[in-house]
């Protein structure tokens, strides 16, 4: 990277270039590839303010996204959100492009004034961990995740 790190809010001229980024992102959870649909939902997500979504760039291309869904918790009545993806394309890693999304991700939460981020990450996923960890997240040993799938 020749030029400086930006982390910012996706907007709709981000869309062809995080279309990619996202496809990657759901590849690397063993999705199959399919660039329309991961463009319909991220346009999608951005017309109706469904998600909140930061880019970085660099030297005028895209490294890296991170999408945040809001939440409530009812046991604590608060309001929160959920760090759902984060992805930063292999030739930027281990460049500090992670953590600034995350940085700015919980920046932004604050001042929207959230209580709290969750995410969730796969078991194998130890750079992921090792980052958030590092961050200051802690991992939750107390409550099990359970899903019912709806559409066999």
């Amino acid at each position: 990277m020749n030029s400086p790190l930006t982390t910012r809010l996706a907007k709709a001229d981000d869309l062809p270039p995080l279309t990619e980024l996202f496809d990657q992102y759901r590849q690397f959870y063993e999705c199959a590839s399919d660039t329309q649909a991961a463009a319909r939902w991220l346009e999608t997500n951005i017309r109706h303010n469904r998600s909140v979504i930061f880019v970085a760039t660099a030297d005028d291309q895209l490294l890296g996204f991170t999408q945040l869904y809001p939440a409530l918790c009812s046991v604590e009545l608060v309001e929160y959100f959920v760090l759902y993806d984060l992805f930063v394309a292999e030739r930027a890693r281990r460049k500090g492009v992670g953590r600034s999304l995350m940085r700015a991700a919980s920046a932004w939460a604050t001042q929207h004034g959230a209580a709290r981020l969750d995410l969730e990450t796969a078991r194998d996923n130890y750079p992921g961990q090792g980052l958030y960890r590092s961050l200051g997240y802690r991992l939750d040993e107390v409550f099990l995740k359970f899903s019912l799938e709806l559409h066999p």
